[in-house]
């Protein structure tokens, strides 16, 4: 089982530090790990440390891995060829880095993929008349038909409607499940977070400020003191817990 733990990571955009000691705990494939935070906190850059796009100093410690490059990243804009049909896109992310050849398990894993985001019609659709939200569950088929054991996904439901929103969340958190996977997804909605995650890392001015299960996290104080918000948590008629917003702080 894949497993990952950032100790004491940082990243600069010229001589600008973005990210400072970011130090966590071990996560483990099986867990959806939300990051949070306000914008422009850090979370992109983060990703993009741990993806390899950004240098800077401390460590990425990658352990139980089974492929060579183990970790796949959904950007929140992935530019996409608007010539190629659905079907075509997922397949040319499934064939990346791989042999020229596809075979009938590349396609299965295509159908699969594009089956559990329910966008199978989409399949003959091309890129370029999709919606954004379309165009969004797209990119992550992109991602999981590589069949990544570290998958991190940057705000990947912010063009989604409600209905898709917790449908894909729901498919995230059982893939996770199924396939031992670490799933890391930046959220702005914390109650999505509350219900649909593990674990909660939340970045404020590039700093992490908690870490931990999602439930210990995500709490009146920290709401204040992050987002300015006054906050309640509170447990609906099912048992699961319910974020309500009171006021500005």
């Amino acid at each position: 089982m894949v497993t990952l733990q950032l100790d004491r990571l940082t990243a600069y955009y010229g001589r600008r530090q973005i990210l400072s000691e970011i130090s966590t705990p071990l996560f483990h494939g099986g867990q959806v790990v939300a990051l949070l935070g306000p914008n422009a906190a850090g979370k992109s850059t983060l990703f993009r440390r741990i993806f390899g796009l950004l240098q800077g100093g401390g460590d990425i410690r990658i352990e139980g891995a089974k492929a060579s490059r183990p970790i796949c990243y959904m950007p929140q804009e992935n530019a996409v060829n608007a010539v190629l049909s659905v079907y075509e896109t997922v397949l040319l992310a499934r064939m990346q880095g791989r042999r020229l050849k596809v075979t009938p398990e590349d396609l299965a894993q295509v159908d699969q993929t594009l089956d559990e985001l329910g966008i199978t019609a989409l399949g003959k659709r091309n890129i370029g008349d999709l919606s954004g939200g379309q165009r969004q569950l797209v990119s992550a088929a992109q991602a999981l038909v590589q069949a990544p054991e570290i998958l991190l996904l940057d705000e990947p439901t912010s063009a989604l409607d409600l209905n898709r929103q917790i449908g894909f969340l729901s498919v995230l958190r059982r893939l996770a499940a199924e396939r031992r996977l670490l799933v890391m997804v930046a959220l702005h909605d914390l109650g999505h977070a509350l219900r649909y995650t593990d674990q909660a890392m939340v970045l404020q001015d590039g700093r992490l400020t908690a870490c931990g299960q999602s439930n210990e996290v995500i709490t009146p104080e920290l709401l204040r003191q992050v987002y300015g918000v006054a906050a309640r948590i509170e447990s609906c008629s099912k048992g699961r817990p319910l974020l309500i917003l009171d006021d500005v702080a």
